[in-house]
């Protein structure tokens, strides 16, 4: 995804009708996540932060994939 269509569809999603599922944020969250920051590069959070860690575990599940092109 170029890196235009990719910030226009980061700002889209801020603009959404509904709510979207639980899992549908988390995927949204974790592709983000993936796609601006890389690798998942903190701890995996405390056992009692539910939201933190379901939020952890998907951007953790994308590890290694690269969402963008680097542009030089």
């Amino acid at each position: 995804m170029a890196e235009a269509a990719f910030q226009k569809a980061a700002e889209e999603v801020k603009q959404l009708k509904s709510q979207p599922s639980d899992q549908e944020m988390l995927d949204v969250y974790s592709h983000y996540k993936q796609a601006t920051v890389g690798d998942v590069n903190t701890d995996r959070p405390g056992m009692l932060d539910f939201k933190g860690k379901a939020k952890w575990d998907a951007w953790s599940a994308l590890k290694g994939k690269r969402l963008l092109k680097k542009s030089k």
